[in-house]
This record gives structure tokens, C-alpha cells and sequence, in this order.
């Protein structure tokens, strides 16, 4: 699996977002994915950036319903990768300058 693989999106939520002022990033990554190779993927992919740890969660799919029929949504791993001070930020918006 290469590291392009492995982070798949960054997950935007307000607790997420509340999380940045602490060095700690959230993001959605491969099912597959263990705490060692998001650590790599996330050191390889975005420069200047140390990760001191890896947090995972495996999120499970919510039942909805849709009138009388019900399904889940579909089940996600996400990761909370936290940072070293010295480490540099990563850019999740794009400056709009």
C-alpha cells in the first residue's frame, strides 16, 4: 500500500477543528492502515512535520432509515495523528490570497 493510500481525507468537525490548537490532526485513512504506517504516510506526505503519536478509531455504520427501509451508512477508520512541538503545521486550507 503506498502512502497516497493510506490518508484518504481530513475529517471536519468542530471537536476536530477545537483539536488544532493542540498539535493534534484528525483524518479519515485506510481501513487496512496500522499506527505505524499512518505515521509514515503523514511524515512522507506533508514536509516538516513530526508525528509523536497515533490514535486510531474504527468507526461502524450508523442504521438510517429511509421510509420503511433501512441500511447503514458505510463503517471508516479514522486516525488522530498528534505532533511534536517542534514540529511544523500541516495546511489544511489552502490560503486564499
Amino acid at each position: 500500500m503506498e502512502f497516497s493510500e493510506v490518508i484518504l481525507r481530513p475529517v471536519i468537525t468542530e471537536q476536530s477543528m477545537n483539536d488544532l490548537d493542540a498539535k493534534k490532526y484528525t483524518f479519515e485513512v485506510d481501513r487496512r492502515a496500522n499506527k505505524n504506517l499512518i505515521k509514515q504516510a503523514v511524515e512522507a506526505m506533508f514536509e516538516g512535520v513530526e508525528v509523536a503519536k497515533v490514535n486510531t478509531i474504527n468507526v461502524d455504520g450508523k442504521f438510517k432509515r429511509m421510509g420503511r427501509y433501512g441500511g447503514y451508512t458505510r463503517k471508516y477508520k479514522k486516525a488522530i495523528i498528534t505532533l511534536t512541538e517542534a514540529s511544523a503545521d500541516i495546511q489544511l486550507f489552502a490560503d486564499a490570497e
